[in-house]
């Protein structure tokens, strides 16, 4: 029985040395966070449906922390999605959410179908840095590439000049107590801004602007007791980047320009004195078909601004060509206004792309001589929209690029309306 007490008493000091000499690490207990990085696009009709589910509902029902790069407003985050396609084989459709290398999530509806059992599955992963990758508490944040937004816990962490303590930034995303970890950092509370997100804005209760960043917050708040400095309201000198914004203001006029058809009008003008010529007595054709002929505009063009809103939001989604696109249009849009200043000083009719064609005169000409009836006046009303758009398709333009970041449905009334008008 002694010896037995003797070998309990033995192997209890060797538990106890092993704990002195081999103490548990104080980071074991800590979790280790689902780290990610997420491309989006402010305007992209996708990345609409998931930026609310991956940045907030995401980001606050599991132990995640997104690297948040937008790539539509902030153009210095555009090329790291090239970067992270050589590194991670990710691709470059946006939205897309990156765990390592061919580990992605990309489009939608996979994100909103997918992410959930994802984030189940995993107890913890790396943040894909394009150097190396490392667990979310050993990154370095302030040399993180690009202009970052980093959420986790609701919270936010938003660049706004780079730079800072990368320890006690990342202790502001991980801490239960949010007032300690900024006792011993310098900052100015403000008034907490709304962080754009596609398709709407996220609202936190609490800001505070730091040395290159701002941090945004839900749950507990400063103390009431802080120094003047620190206590002061002042609005956010956040960067954020230009934006247009949808107003009715900005489709009416747009379409009251695009009134302004000469083409038609002209069309019209001649259709309208074939039928009254023809038939002298009957006044009342004259007005059906020109009701006929406007809403045959009316519809062609419904049907172009739903093609053109489509057109944008596909464009929108395929990254890879969407600068050489956009810039193509912009030297085109250039090239028409050279020429039309060129108009101005020589004129010469008919010119490419902002008149109708000599050729097609004569015949468009017997064609509404020929018109006799409000069918014929519908028809050739479709036939005007169809070929001599490009007089005023510029309004048209700005008007569905503002549009596409709605959904489909969404756009109809505005379309209606724009066309009304």
């Amino acid at each position: 029985m002694k010896q037995k007490k003797a070998h309990i008493i033995v192997l209890a000091v060797i538990l106890l040395a092993a704990l002195i000499f081999n103490p548990v690490p104080a980071h074991a207990a800590t979790p280790q966070e689902i780290c990610t990085v997420y491309f989006s696009g402010i305007g992209c009709p996708h990345c609409a449906k998931t930026d609310p589910v991956v940045l907030q509902q995401m980001t606050s029902e599991h132990n995640l922390i997104v690297i948040d790069y937008e790539i539509y407003q902030w153009q210095q985050n555009a090329p790291l999605i090239y970067s992270y396609n050589q590194k991670y084989g990710s691709g470059f459709g946006i939205p897309q959410i990156i765990f390592g290398k061919n580990d992605y999530i990309a489009g939608d509806t996979p994100i909103l179908q997918n992410l959930d059992k994802k984030l189940q599955s995993l107890n913890s992963s790396p943040c894909p840095l394009l150097n190396s990758t490392e667990f979310f508490q050993n990154i370095d944040i302030a040399s993180l590439p690009g202009k970052p937004k980093i959420w986790g816990h609701e919270r936010v962490l938003i660049y706004n000049g780079g730079g800072g303590n990368s320890a006690a930034l990342r202790e502001l995303l991980l801490t239960q107590d949010i007032p300690a970890a900024l006792r011993n950092t310098q900052y100015t509370e403000i008034s907490p801004p709304p962080v754009r997100l596609s398709g709407r804005d996220a609202n936190f209760e609490h800001a505070v602007s730091l040395s290159g960043w701002i941090f945004e917050w839900n749950g507990e708040p400063l103390p009431t007791t802080a120094n003047t400095s620190q206590s002061q309201q002042q609005s956010s000198n956040q960067q954020s980047p230009s934006h247009v914004s949808l107003t009715l203001t900005k489709i009416l006029s747009l379409a009251a320009v695009d009134a302004i058809n000469p083409c038609a009008l002209a069309v019209l003008t001649l259709m309208l004195i074939a039928i009254i010529t023809y038939n002298p007595s009957r006044k009342r054709d004259v007005l059906l078909a020109g009701l006929a002929f406007t809403f045959s505009v009316f519809s062609i063009y419904l049907f172009y601004g739903l093609v053109l809103i489509k057109f944008f939001q596909l464009v929108q989604a395929l990254t890879s060509i969407r600068l050489m696109l956009y810039q193509a249009l912009a030297v085109i849009a250039i090239i028409l206004g050279i020429f039309n200043i060129k108009d101005f000083f020589s004129y010469k009719p008919g010119g490419l792309l902002r008149e109708m064609p000599m050729s097609w005169r004569p015949r468009v000409k017997k064609i509404t001589e020929g018109i006799t009836s409000p069918r014929g006046a519908f028809l050739v009303g479709a036939f005007v929209t169809l070929f001599l758009l490009p007089c005023t398709i510029g309004p048209y333009i700005i008007a569905s690029g503002m549009l596409s970041f709605l959904e489909i449905a969404e756009t109809i009334p505005w379309l209606l309306l724009y066309n009304a008008v």
